[in-house]
């Protein structure tokens, strides 16, 4: 897979020292119950029937961004992410009210059809959109051709686990369109720790 802005890669230090750019999570912040899957079920995933075209739209509809977290069952970095990351405030908020949150099964059976319309059992839909880590995060653009998948739509994709900054940043880049424009996810890690 090509490096290009819409693939991203962790960057060094700039990764490692954005961990440090938001508070500690919530003690009190509850962390997400699991499901019957075996994955983390906090309140801001929205259960769709898994038609990428639907789910667009109802995301078009409530002024929200699209974003798909594939994880998989014992997933430890997954259970990080909710014990840690998606427990913090500003993060919980974004992830809540910004954006639309249909959640992937790696290796799940439940059907999913995609943009150009093709329906497979998320394992295989998975293996089509190039798919191998947990957690993944997959950003969606607000408007895509009718033809052609997630992976080629995706503004931005986000695999492996991160600290609270880098998430946190990383989720306010795409709202705010920087992929779009000429900075680097990691030159804008960088601005945003001395702001």
């Amino acid at each position: 897979m090509p490096t290009n802005r819409r693939t991203f890669l962790s960057g060094m230090a700039l990764t490692v020292a954005a961990a440090s750019l938001t508070r500690p999570a919530r003690a009190d912040q509850a962390v997400a119950p699991m499901g019957e899957d075996g994955l983390h079920k906090p309140g801001w995933l929205n259960e769709t029937f898994r038609d990428m075209r639907d789910d667009l739209e109802e995301a078009k509809s409530l002024s929200k961004r699209m974003l798909i977290l594939v994880e998989q069952r014992g997933c430890i970095y997954c259970t990080r992410m909710h014990e840690h990351v998606y427990t913090d405030d500003d993060i919980a908020r974004m992830l809540r009210e910004d954006y639309f949150v249909v959640q992937m099964n790696l290796f799940g059976n439940v059907p999913v059809t995609d943009f150009d319309g093709d329906v497979r059992d998320e394992r295989d839909m998975m293996t089509r959109w190039g798919v191998v880590f947990t957690p993944t995060m997959i950003f969606l653009p607000e408007n895509v051709p009718e033809s052609g998948t997630v992976r080629d739509a995706a503004v931005m994709i986000m695999p492996g686990a991160f600290e609270r900054g880098t998430t946190r940043l990383m989720l306010q880049w795409v709202l705010e369109r920087g992929y779009e424009g000429d900075e680097h996810f990691q030159h804008y890690v960088a601005r945003n720790l001395n702001p």
